[in-house]
């Protein structure tokens, strides 16, 4: 029988009332229970349920919201080293390549606003992203770029989507990771290798990826994805999901050994992203790229529909109605003799023609039949 946790817990809504009440973010929840960010928001939209030790433990986090005494989680400051710098290289920000909490559409924001909203919670860690998927920073910005137009035309459908953010970064990592790129002429050139060679060399790695290893393992590994959530957002089972990061993690540790740990492997995707000058559009011009794209492709349609009817009107109009046999060209025939017109008859001809006209009604009965 299943042990159901002491402490009740509250309603989808209410979990996500608490956490914000107390000043803290997805991520600092997840930390504390010790669960994927995206498990968090998960329990919060009431997708899946918390159970056994760590719905437990959040369970008690929550109750621990509603008294007053709560205070709000800090995240342990990382150590420095003699130089006063954190880690080896820029310490990369904790939002560098995961998405932060993306807002819900609320009913007091206008449709531009939440558009906004959405954006700039998602852009700065999405373009990142797209970078270490294509290697390219201009097609990271593109990309990026090309999922938030597309995201404003089906905006009706995006806001009322349970996780926006996620609805985004599907269609930015699909279009990052198009084949047709290839046979565009701004990208038939490889760009800039990072400056760092510890970077050059991991991201040479990815590069060397089949792209489904390559998204598998930057949405678990680096983005932080739980494996159920990596499965639905590539579209294939769990199973193969996990065989495609395991073979990932496998072709990266072969080539970098001190990258087999994931968390290793996640710290250093954080860094590769981040030493990189990577900026996103601002929304309005998103939005108002979005808008042109839009009306463009509208009066193209227009224009083409309109082509399409006036072709068949003139088809209709001029085209015979029925089938109209073709005439054979004339040729001259070849090898007969000329027609000779006859001339006049001479005396014995004339005696013949009277002779046989007499007789062939008075002649012999050779001539005429036998009536019997």
């Amino acid at each position: 029988m299943t042990q159901r946790p002491d402490i009740p817990l509250p309603p989808p809504k209410e979990r996500r009332r608490l956490r914000e009440a107390g000043a803290l973010t997805q991520a600092q929840v997840a930390a504390q229970v010790g669960v994927a960010r995206e498990t968090v928001r998960a329990w919060e939209s009431g997708r899946t349920t918390p159970h056994g030790r760590k719905g437990e433990a959040y369970a008690r986090l929550l109750e621990s919201l509603t008294t007053p005494s709560a205070e709000p989680y800090e995240e342990p400051a990382a150590p420095r080293t003699a130089a006063g710098r954190t880690g080896r290289h820029r310490q990369p920000s904790p939002s560098a390549i995961a998405t932060a909490e993306a807002p819900q559409p609320s009913d007091g924001l206008t449709p531009a606003q939440a558009f906004d909203a959405l954006y700039a919670f998602c852009a700065p860690a999405l373009v990142r992203q797209t970078y270490l998927l294509s290697g390219r920073r201009e097609l990271a910005r593109e990309s990026v770029e090309r999922a938030f137009q597309t995201a404003w035309q089906r905006w009706p459908e995006v806001a009322v989507d349970p996780d926006p953010a996620s609805w985004v970064r599907a269609t930015a990592y699909e279009y990052a990771l198009s084949p047709w790129h290839r046979f565009r002429p701004r990208y038939r050139h490889p760009e800039p290798p990072p400056a760092d060679a510890a970077d050059r060399a991991l991201l040479d790695v990815l590069l060397t990826l089949p792209p489904s290893y390559r998204r598998t393992l930057l949405l678990h590994d680096g983005v932080g994805l739980g494996l159920p959530e990596t499965a639905a957002e590539t579209e294939a089972s769990t199973p193969a999901t996990a065989n495609r990061l395991l073979h990932a993690r496998q072709a990266v540790a072969a080539r970098l050994p001190g990258l087999a740990d994931p968390a290793a492997l996640h710290q250093r995707l954080a860094e590769v992203a981040s030493a990189e000058r990577l900026r996103a559009p601002r929304p309005p011009t998103v939005r108002l790229g979005s808008e042109r794209r839009a009306r463009f492709w509208t009066r193209a349609a227009i224009a083409f529909t309109v082509t399409i009817i006036g072709a068949t009107a003139l088809t209709v109009r001029t085209a015979p109605t029925r089938y109209e046999p073709p005439v054979p060209p004339g040729e001259t025939v070849q090898g007969i003799p000329p027609r000779v017109a006859p001339g006049t008859l001479s005396d014995k001809e004339l005696k013949l023609r009277k002779k046989l006209r007499s007789g062939t009604a008075h002649g012999p009965q050779r001539l005429l039949p036998e009536s019997r």
